[in-house]
Formats: structure tokens, C-alpha cells, sequence
């Protein structure tokens, strides 16, 4: 896994190469280029990521519980080397951020979104789900990056958790929910 050891722009299709003992025939005659074997890499990562994450949340006691557990699951898994990296910073910059979002959407923020659509219950409106979701997952993310900045990891899994229960267990209406300019 050179992209997760070593980044994208560091790792070169030789030193790929020589490590899965191929020819640069055979790789190419797999990947189109040097971009969609890292797509592969990250599509691959996603998967486990969102495997480890389901595992976390397996025995969880209701819909928010395992949201909770879950994040918690995602905070541990995104504590891999090179996951940050790859998945964070690498994949939108290399990829896109919508190729990121259609990978997302295919492995843990299906999950996600999944999570919020029991929580919340059958009438929830799709958009609604999607929006949460999608803030969710930056919630996620900030929090990974700051606990690889040195922060308190344990902090924001609390604060997460504490943040998902009162969101989740208590939806709004939309005739309480304040409205913005």
C-alpha cells in the first residue's frame, strides 16, 4: 500500500510495480493510469473503513447508539497510517470531491445515511437525511483531523456522540426549527 505509506505524489508506478512483483504491462493492462489504480486504492480503503465501522455498531442498542458507536468505529479506523492522508486530503485533491462523494456514497456514507433514515424514522424526508448526513461526515472528519493534530481524540468521540444523541433524539420540527436569513 505505497499511496498509504508514502502519498500519491511520492509514489511512482515503478516502485508500484516492483513491490506487487508485476511488469508495467500487466498493471496497465488492470489500471488505465497511474489515477485509477489510486482509485482503486481508495475505493478499497473505503470498504474497510466502512466494514470496521459496521463491526464497531453491530450490538448497539438503537439507531442513535449505533451512529454513536459507529463514529467511534470511524475515529479508530481513520487512526491507520496514511488514512488521513489518502482519504481526506489525497483522494478529494487527486479524485475530486464528487468522485470521493460517489465512493462515500457506495461504502460508509450509505452506512451513514442508512444510520440517520432509522433514527429519525420512516416520514423522514430523503433530503433532509442526505443534508444530515452529509454534516455528519464533516463533523467525522474534523474531528479525525484534529485528533491527528494532537488534539484530544477522546473529547470528540464525546463530543460527537453527546452532538448525534441531541440531534438524532430530538429532531426538530420544522415549525420549531429556527429559520436563517
Amino acid at each position: 500500500m505505497l499511496f498509504l505509506e508514502k502519498g500519491y505524489a511520492a509514489t511512482g508506478t515503478p516502485e508500484v510495480v516492483a513491490r506487487a512483483g508485476l511488469t508495467r504491462g500487466a498493471l496497465y493492462h488492470h489500471f488505465k493510469d497511474k489515477q485509477a489504480l489510486f482509485r482503486a486504492v481508495v475505493e478499497s480503503e473505503a470498504r474497510q473503513i466502512a466494514t470496521e465501522i459496521e463491526a464497531g455498531a453491530l450490538d448497539a442498542a438503537s439507531p442513535v447508539s449505533a451512529l454513536a458507536q459507529g463514529s467511534r468505529a470511524y475515529l479508530k479506523a481513520m487512526k491507520t497510517p496514511g488514512r488521513l492522508r489518502l482519504m481526506l486530503l489525497e483522494g478529494p485533491s487527486v479524485l475530486g470531491p464528487e468522485t470521493m462523494r460517489r465512493i462515500d456514497l457506495a461504502t460508509g456514507g450509505r452506512e451513514l445515511r442508512l444510520g440517520i433514515a432509522d433514527a429519525l424514522g420512516s416520514d423522514a424526508p430523503a433530503a433532509r437525511i442526505d443534508a444530515l448526513a452529509d454534516l455528519i461526515s464533516a463533523m467525522f472528519e474534523r474531528a479525525v483531523i484534529a485528533g491527528a493534530s494532537g488534539e484530544d481524540v477522546e473529547l470528540y468521540a464525546q463530543t460527537v456522540q453527546d452532538l448525534l444523541t441531541r440531534l438524532l433524539e430530538r429532531e426538530p420540527s420544522a415549525e420549531t426549527s429556527p429559520t436563517l436569513p
